[in-house]
């Protein structure tokens, strides 16, 4: 995987409320923002919108532990929730998690289909591939946290779905919906045969 590193710097934000907000947009180009989490109070802070747009173009940025540096003291945190402008789409507010490096991380991260021109069932059995998720939840320590599962699909054949179950998973990394049992093994990705003329 990537070694994406991803460092925003903050300002503790003392005036809330949507005015407030409102204004910390418009005059000084800045996003409010929250950070919460590992048993510390939540802290009102904003980030510079450059810096946050530049982030956020990265998939990555979506499934790493972040640096947020708060007026010059860093704290390791994933993003939770950022509400957008619902035409321009640029961010209006964003929600950081603290995280503890003892503790297990829920997260969803993307999945990456690799291979699916050399496939088996596409090139020898000219079937086609339907992909049911482009991402799947998973539980681990933040050092451990993958920016991607990756799933390769050059040996699947015509007929053959793969389930959460098939991933490839890093160390250290769990599907919390397998521990649920076999009706909680959903579908990720199939090879279907592709009907004739």
């Amino acid at each position: 995987m990537s070694a994406a590193n991803f460092t925003l710097n903050a300002q503790i934000r003392t005036n809330e409320g949507k005015g407030a907000s409102r204004r910390l947009r418009r005059l000084e180009a800045r996003v409010p923002a929250v950070i919460y989490g590992a048993g510390k109070e939540a802290q009102s802070i904003s980030l510079e919108l450059r810096e946050l747009v530049k982030a956020i173009e990265s998939e990555a940025f979506f499934s790493h532990v972040l640096t947020i540096s708060i007026d010059g003291q860093p704290q390791q945190a994933v993003i939770k929730a950022m509400q957008r402008h619902p035409v321009k789409g640029v961010p209006l507010h964003a929600d950081f998690l603290r995280v503890d490096a003892a503790q297990k991380l829920v997260r969803k991260v993307p999945l990456h289909f690799t291979n699916q021109d050399t496939c088996v069932g596409v090139k020898v059995g000219g079937g086609a591939i339907t992909h049911y998720t482009s991402e799947v939840e998973i539980a681990c320590l933040p050092a451990a946290l993958p920016e991607y599962i990756e799933v390769d699909m050059s040996d699947i054949d015509v007929g053959t779905t793969l389930h959460l179950s098939n991933l490839k998973l890093p160390a250290g990394v769990e599907i919390p919906a397998l521990a649920l049992g076999h009706d909680y093994d959903q579908p990720v990705a199939n090879v279907h045969a592709t009907k004739a003329d």
